[in-house]
């Protein structure tokens, strides 16, 4: 099926990038998220990029408005559905309870930094806008942190793509692995400058 999607999107030149768009945005829900390769087709998008077939710019923007529409709708159905709903029906495409109660977890802790650093795991990417909007993120903050988020996923995986060429399977493989390196420099940042203002109070005490 994927490598029917490659071969299609290919022969379609400039109306690639409505394919993209549309199944970019399905991608994005939290339960059929689970089960599409939002990464590989963004890095298969790059490597059409580097072909010649799209533009690498127009492909970035593209895939930036998509995956902000698509968590947007995301959003607006964990404020509508619930947390037990997406229970419910996410077991059917493989998701537990202990993967949820991480992404809570972590939204819990770190708000829009979660949101913006969700983008980089798969698991996250799907779940995380359907958890602020359950959690009633206020939508100004959450469009802030995705925006920025969808932006940042969208020109890194476009430009792997595109200066991986036909090697981009490898680049999908590498891509798991530069999420997780993604994730954990953000998470230390985020300590390291808590720590800061924590040791600054705790002076502040002394004195």
């Amino acid at each position: 099926m994927f490598e029917y999607l490659i071969s299609f999107v290919g022969s379609l030149g400039p109306w690639g990038y409505l394919v993209l768009f549309l199944v970019l945005v399905v991608e994005c829900q939290a339960v059929l998220g689970l089960a599409m390769p939002g990464e590989s087709l963004v890095l298969v998008g790059g490597f059409f990029a580097g072909q010649g077939v799209l533009d690498p710019v127009v492909l970035i923007a593209v895939i930036s408005i998509a995956a902000i529409l698509g968590d947007s709708i995301g959003y607006g159905l964990g404020r509508q559905l619930g947390r037990q709903w997406l229970v419910k029906h996410g077991m059917r495409f493989g998701l537990r309870r202990e993967h949820l109660d991480r992404v809570d977890g972590l939204f819990a802790k770190h708000g829009g930094k979660a949101v913006f650093g969700s983008h980089f795991l798969h698991l996250l990417r799907p779940l995380m806008p359907f958890v602020a909007g359950d959690r009633r993120m206020r939508y100004q903050k959450f469009l802030l942190f995705n925006a920025l988020g969808c932006i940042a996923w969208a020109s890194v995986y476009v430009t792997l793509g595109f200066g991986a060429g036909e090697s981009w399977r490898m680049a999908a493989e590498w891509a798991g692995f530069t999420g997780k390196i993604v994730i954990s420099g953000l998470l230390l940042t985020v300590a390291l400058v808590w720590f800061w203002r924590w040791r600054g109070r705790q002076g502040a005490y002394i004195k």
